[in-house]
């Protein structure tokens, strides 16, 4: 799948630099054409010598030959990839990345490319921890471009911790894995996904909730992820991370706040997916104190939030596909069939909680899936991710 790809290895100065040979060694195998740029200071830690001979072209360090003035055009190598790999990369470079200073070839590059940017960091422990570090990533990540995390493992300072570049075979493997996305029905499509509960304050201290755990919409923006889609997840607060890279991820605890960012980010996705348990109701007048034991009850005055989900269906865009979830106990199917046309949706994905294993805070689920055009599938009770790369694939199979 790598045969004819031209890929570009930006190095900086780090001990990590070591681990780039072999990785040369296995894009060479497969067929691509590698081309190496390095920092002054990567000179440090390995050869340009080596790198030119295992990728057959000569490394590029400046942007000029001094003696002959012969110029390196960063602008014509950022538009022969067709994919950049930074790795590994410094603190440094990472600041330079995220604020735009081409202050070397590798940067100026990098600014020129026109391909998908992969990036991949090296450093110790208390620097990879730092907070500029990781606000400079979370800018990077914004961007669009993929980061390869740092594996946890013994590092040059003789610490041990997160910091230590993956290693060749692992980098390897998700740049081939992204470039297989290019045969999948999603690559380049922009999907938004909702997931968890949204809390609604009654008071500083205490909320309306609901015990979902967010693990099912998670595991449906990671499988859109893995298919080469352009995820967008929007989360209510739970305690669970996705496991594929690259996914924007917004947290928002009320169900005001998701209705914002979801009415914000819809117009631009080609798929919606929203799987978030929303509260229906939200407290009228939530006391800005703690309300003390001691206090005379009151009622608790309850008032509609936003529905988002018949929002999107009202502002829904041609071609644009919007499914959402039912948690049902009564009249299953038949509620979930007057949601699904009520709200103008695709699809409808039905949970009951009358169905063991199903439902809330469960590993498991068993899903019915109701179509626009009348037709009705049954998934079996599945773990959560295998019921997800379903709805994708069923997904797939509509639009």
């Amino acid at each position: 799948m790598l045969k004819g790809k031209k890929i570009v290895i930006g190095i900086t100065g780090s001990i990590a630099a070591f681990k780039i040979p072999a990785l040369i060694r296995l894009f060479k195998k497969e067929g691509a054409d590698v081309k190496v740029m390095m920092t002054p200071a990567a000179k440090d830690f390995i050869t340009p010598l080596t790198l030119s001979t295992l990728s057959g072209h000569p490394v590029i360090i400046e942007p000029f030959d001094s003696n002959t003035g012969a110029w390196n055009s960063h602008v014509e190598l950022g538009q022969w990839a067709d994919l950049y790999l930074l790795a590994p990369i410094t603190a440094n470079t990472l600041a330079k990345m995220a604020h735009g200073i081409a202050d070397n070839f590798l940067m100026t590059a990098y600014l020129s490319a026109k391909c998908p940017v992969f990036f991949a960091p090296a450093m110790d422990l208390d620097m990879f921890r730092h907070p500029t570090t990781q606000k400079n990533i979370e800018i990077i990540k914004s961007y669009g471009h993929h980061l390869i995390e740092p594996a946890v493992g013994e590092l040059a300072s003789g610490l041990c911790g997160a910091g230590r570049m993956e290693e060749p075979e692992i980098v390897f493997d998700l740049i081939s894995e992204f470039f297989n996305f290019k045969n999948t029905p999603f690559y380049g499509k922009k999907v938004m996904v909702t997931a968890g509960p949204t809390y609604e304050p009654i008071d500083p201290v205490r909320f309306i909730g609901n015990h979902s755990s967010g693990l099912m919409g998670f595991c449906i923006a990671d499988e859109f992820a893995r298919q080469g889609a352009d995820v967008t997840l929007i989360s209510g607060p739970v305690k669970i991370y996705t496991e594929v890279t690259g996914i924007n991820r917004i947290d928002v605890v009320t169900a005001a706040e998701m209705f914002d960012e979801c009415i914000a980010a819809a117009s631009a996705k080609d798929i919606i997916v929203m799987a978030a348990a929303v509260a229906d109701f939200s407290p009228a007048n939530p006391s800005p104190l703690k309300i003390k034991k001691s206090a005379k009850p009151t009622p608790l005055k309850l008032s509609p939030t936003k529905d988002i989900l018949a929002e999107l269906g009202k502002s829904k865009t041609p071609g644009q596909f919007l499914a959402g979830f039912a948690l049902e106990t009564e009249n299953e199917e038949k509620n979930a069939r007057k949601k699904l046309d009520d709200k103008n949706l695709d699809m409808i994905f039905l949970n009951s909680l009358n169905d063991e294993g199903a439902g809330f805070n469960k590993p498991t689920n068993k899903v019915t899936i109701l179509f626009s055009n009348g037709n009705v599938q049954r998934l079996p009770l599945k773990s959560k991710p295998e019921i997800a790369k379903d709805i994708v694939r069923i997904i797939a199979s509509v639009i």
